[in-house]
């Protein structure tokens, strides 16, 4: 009889010592996910701060350009006041496409606009485009053109995404 028990709890520590290492091995294959998912601005959402944008900047009688593009740099929404001048429209983009490519406002990158990555024709390192987060995570850039200081233009983008802040954090 101690022979059949020695027996049986050799196998039940065999077998706990198999499912703890089967356990162990889970998070790896978690962590070796093939996709991932990814958070992306609406399109109702880019225009709500595409008009919020133009609508702080009209408050000080301002024309201004202004660009909402996605995580990766692509136009979501473009839209151009009246009688903003017609460059503050590509101007606006590349703000925009500057502060989702390096996860920051662009206020924070004039220091680097004098070399060899700021030079770049498709970057705008002056002030003017700010990054959208909800969560902790980049998911999207407001950029604009068109007000006499690169301040103002900074300051309209962040009304614009202030606009609609409260609803992205509460989407998380």
């Amino acid at each position: 009889m101690r022979l059949h028990a020695t027996r049986a709890a050799t196998k039940t520590t065999a077998l706990t010592a198999a499912l703890l290492a089967g356990a162990a091995a889970l998070p790896a294959v978690a962590e070796d996910a093939l996709t991932v998912s990814v958070k992306r601005l609406t399109l109702d959402t880019a225009q709500k701060i595409a008009q919020a944008t133009i609508d702080a900047c009209r408050e000080q009688g301002i024309q201004i350009g202004v660009t909402v593009v996605d995580r990766d740099g692509v136009v979501q929404v473009q839209l151009r006041d009246t009688i903003a001048a017609p460059i503050t429209v590509p101007i606006s983009f590349k703000k925009a496409y500057t502060a989702v490519n390096f996860n920051a406002d662009t206020s924070a990158m004039t220091e680097r606009a004098d070399t060899p990555i700021g030079r770049q024709d498709f970057l705008v390192m002056s002030a003017g485009g700010v990054t959208v987060s909800s969560g902790g995570s980049l998911i999207g850039g407001v950029g604009v053109s068109g007000a006499p200081a690169g301040e103002t233009d900074e300051e309209c983008a962040k009304a614009g995404v202030a606009a609609v802040q409260d609803d992205l954090d509460m989407a998380m």
